[in-house]
């Protein structure tokens, strides 16, 4: 299934007693990269987030973000540096003292100030704490793979369409490049007679022939439109495909643009350079939705 770079997941659960929090967005980019926010102290969750985001996502700038409460069974110890306050405590009086300042010391100010309090937390299991993320993660990235797959059917439908727009003009071009090889060998035709209706000269019909069968081979875009068509074919196989296949696609629009460009170099004919026109018009359009395809 085609999918699009572009894809947001979130999930908010909570899992062994504690909060967790993953979101995981993504816009497009030529290759994978990756970005992970985690709370300070986690920082052994990112190059595993980035494993576990890897073995579903190819490409894009893919973000991760990680929020974790406290668990309900992390006991905090909370001791007071007492030799801290002692000194606060007379650093204090001392002011009294030496300004005959009122002394109105109590604990609520000096629990205030830094550091007179330390908070000592037990030491976390990494394994268990990993295994909680990635299984918030993994919801999280059911639900972004999820909105991925989706727009890919809309960018995979909107190419299809104009795919068959294209080839609806290609079929145009087959049908009206024979026709302006006649249409030059009357005009050739007119223009000689006119040039010799003066003169008591035959038209040398063999060397008209041989002019007419030079333009015909220089306008000829047959070989041109099977390609195009040999391209489109092998497009819509593509984006049948469940594998990343924007790469292999970006590259088939570039064989596109090409043979569009020889058709164009070849035609001598206004209707059909119109025509050209629209189909660059078109492959361009889906080059740009093709952007965004993994």
């Amino acid at each position: 299934m085609i999918r699009s770079m572009t894809g947001f997941g979130r999930c908010e659960e909570r899992i062994n007693g504690r909060d967790i929090t993953v979101e995981i967005k993504s816009v497009n980019h030529r290759y994978f990269e990756f970005s992970c926010r985690t709370p300070r102290g986690y920082g052994f969750l990112d190059e595993k987030l980035k494993s576990f985001v890897n073995s579903r996502v190819s490409r894009g700038k893919v973000e991760v973000f990680v929020a974790l409460g406290e668990s309900e069974e992390t006991a905090c110890e909370v001791t007071v540096n007492h030799p801290l306050v002692a000194g606060y405590i007379n650093a204090m009086k001392e002011i009294c003292e030496v300004y005959g300042i009122a002394d109105d010391i109590s604990v609520t100010p000096l629990s205030r100030f830094p550091e007179v309090f330390t908070v000592h937390k037990p030491p976390e299991d990494e394994e268990q704490i990993i295994s909680d993320v990635l299984a918030a993660a993994s919801k999280a990235l059911d639900s972004f793979i999820a909105m991925r797959e989706a727009e890919g059917e809309r960018m995979k439908a909107d190419i299809l369409g104009r795919a068959a727009t294209i080839l609806d003009i290609v079929s145009e071009i087959e049908e009206r490049s024979p026709k302006t090889v006649e249409e030059y060998e009357s005009r050739l035709l007119e223009r000689i007679r006119q040039t010799l209706e003066s003169f008591s000269v035959e038209i040398d019909e063999q060397r008209i022939l041989t002019e007419v069968a030079v333009f015909s081979d220089k306008v000829a875009v047959a070989e041109e439109t099977v390609r195009l068509r040999s391209h489109f074919a092998q497009l819509e196989r593509f984006l049948s495909f469940d594998e990343p296949v924007g790469r292999k696609i970006d590259f088939i629009i570039q064989e596109m643009n090409r043979e569009a460009n020889t058709i164009g170099s070849k035609v001598c004919d206004a209707v059909l350079a119109h025509k050209v026109v629209d189909i660059k018009s078109e492959i361009e359009k889906i080059r740009e939705q093709v952007q965004n395809i993994e």
